[in-house]
């Protein structure tokens, strides 16, 4: 692979690119297509923007991703949680509705399409691995509670506001009083629609006589369904002159292309909400993109990842979108569908642009309750309660820090859960290695293998000890092997030798030298020598012209076995 086809990966599919790959993308496309049209409003309205945004987020990113992403079935486009995130964001600076409003949301999605960029030429992807699974669950888990409770203003067809439960519920139930009964009717039955189309569509289809695999593909129409019943119901009945509020006029035609505004006093202010919504939608994108990857043995690079979402959301600020990102359930559908490379995005992009250019006109009737339902039912999949006890089940560090993100999104705020949940993961995984597992070995009888005293019957030598450590030592826990080895010798007065088995340790810092230097002259004044066994290359290159390799008293082993053997006979 040349230098211009590390930086555009298109250069490398489009080589190989045939009719009968281009005949299977249109068609995951159209499917795709279906699928994203509604989302896309409806996500729109979810970050507090107008509904035709959302289908300019739908355009040239996903052409920009198609042209810099590494995989080739990942569907890019506005997402749940990212636009959550947005619309909590840019409340902060202005008020929805308002043209100042947009302008923060679109230098949102320019700020975040920069800082993704440098992540990936920097090779910056592993900062990524911050954020846990645990902590990833439960912000995901409580950004859904919040997003439903959210949007069950436009089922009751009140007005609400608030950042977290408490303020969301409180407004609610102080307008509960103004629920608007026919708008209450419409996204309650939208809802029960969803969820049995969800279920029931595809059987219903197989009896018809459809394929599984093709009743599967056209179950996923079953939003348009809704949303077209809904519409033409709205439009006939006249609903909207009884206060139900609809979607309106959706400006039509190719998306307002101009350089996004750059303040720089407000970029500064925006900056950490941009790398949040960065940070969480590479997470969620990259997870999608490596797991889609791997039923077809493709390979996926996450700098290069970082370049094309990058490249998405400045195209997405440069066309009057918001930040976007890998979306799970439409690379499922794309997937299934039987995309085959990128194309597909670019063949989505121009539907969608051709829906902009003749069919605005049919989402004037569609009712906002409606929309709200297709959000509720795509995020309550999300909360994942089966993950918190498992979590707790399996190891309570993690389910504090699960239970700490999901507990301060709900409660406070979503920036503020993605700090706690992060920190927290990093204080307890500080605080885990600061108390590392040591344990003093003997060998197994008859073998050259070398386990735990205190779990085998194992062979020992009365004035050999050895020690190993199973945790990289550095800065937190060093005087905790210096510790453990003087309390060691201290109860062993006939001991002569000290093995430290490495077989574990992958890292051994500044400070750790420091301490292993410490041990050394401190059994070495005590006539005990100092060898290590099983010292890793990468930790051994590290260790090569320091002060304890050259006033090291004893000896460096392959392997225990020998040191063992060496040290028994001298």
């Amino acid at each position: 692979m040349n230098r211009l086809e590390r930086i555009i990966p298109a250069i490398t599919w489009l080589k190989e690119y045939n009719r009968h790959d281009m005949q299977t993308d249109m068609m995951a496309s159209i499917i795709v297509t279906i699928m994203l049209i509604p989302q896309s409003l409806a996500y729109a309205m979810l970050a507090g923007l107008p509904p035709a945004v959302g289908l300019y987020a739908s355009i040239l990113p996903l052409i920009a991703y198609a042209l810099f992403g590494s995989s080739r079935t990942l569907a890019v486009g506005p997402v749940a949680v990212v636009s959550m995130m947005t619309g909590t964001a840019a409340l902060q600076f202005a008020a929805p509705g308002t043209p100042e409003y947009l302008t923060v949301t679109i230098m949102l999605a320019a700020i975040s399409g920069i800082f993704l960029v440098l992540m990936g030429l920097l090779k910056l992807g592993f900062l990524a691995s911050l954020l846990s699974h645990p902590v990833i669950s439960g912000f995901i888990s409580a950004s859904a509670i919040l997003i439903a409770l959210g949007q069950m203003k436009h089922i009751l067809g009140v007005s609400a506001s608030g950042h977290n439960l408490i303020e969301m519920g409180e407004t609610l139930l102080h307008n509960l009083e103004n629920t608007n009964l026919a708008t209450l009717v419409l996204g309650i039955t939208a809802m029960v629609a969803l969820v049995v189309l969800r279920k029931h569509l595809a059987n219903w289809l197989i009896k018809l006589g459809l394929t599984k695999p093709q009743a599967q593909l056209a179950s996923k129409a079953g939003p348009v369904m809704v949303v077209v019943v809904s519409t033409l119901s709205v439009a006939l009945f006249g609903l909207d002159s009884i206060g139900v509020k609809v979607v309106g006029a959706v400006p039509g035609g190719f998306p307002p292309l101009a350089l996004p505004t750059m303040d720089f006093e407000l970029a500064t202010s925006l900056l950490p909400a941009a790398v949040l919504i960065s940070i969480v939608g590479f997470v969620e994108s990259v997870s999608v993109a490596q797991s889609f990857a791997a039923k077809r043995r493709q390979k996926i690079d996450p700098n290069q990842e970082l370049v094309g979402l990058g490249a998405a959301n400045l195209s997405s600020a440069f066309s009057g979108g918001f930040p976007v990102t890998g979306g799970f359930s439409r690379s499922v559908v794309s997937f299934d569908a039987g995309a085959k490379t990128p194309m597909t995005g670019v063949f989505t992009a121009v539907l969608i642009l051709l829906t902009l250019s003749f069919l605005t006109g049919a989402f004037y009737f569609l009712p906002k309750a409606v929309l709200a339902a297709t959000i509720i039912v795509a995020v309550v999949q999300l909360i994942d309660f089966k993950t918190i006890v498992h979590t707790w089940h399996y190891s309570k560090q993690d389910s504090a820090a699960l239970l700490a993100t999901l507990v301060t999104v709900l409660f406070v705020g979503v920036e503020a859960g993605i700090i706690t949940g992060v920190s927290l993961s990093l204080v307890l995984f500080l605080w885990h290695t600061s108390r590392p597992h040591i344990a003093v070995v003997g060998r197994v009888p008859g073998t050259e293998h070398f386990r735990n005293v205190e779990r085998f019957e194992v062979e020992t030598q009365p004035n050999i000890l050895t020690v190993r450590i199973d945790e990289s030592l550095y800065f937190v826990n060093a005087r905790v092997l210096e510790d453990r080895i003087n309390s060691l010798v201290a109860e062993r007065k006939e001991i002569t030798d000290v093995i430290l088995m490495c077989t574990a340790v992958n890292m051994i810092d500044a400070s750790a030298l420091e301490s292993l230097e410490t041990i050394a002259d401190r059994l070495h004044s005590v006539g005990i020598k100092l060898h290590l066994s099983e010292v890793k290359g990468p930790v051994m290159d590290k260790l090569k012209g320091s002060a304890l390799i050259a006033h090291l008293t004893g000896q460096i082993f392959l392997t225990q076995h020998q040191a063992i053997d060496t040290l028994t006979h001298k």
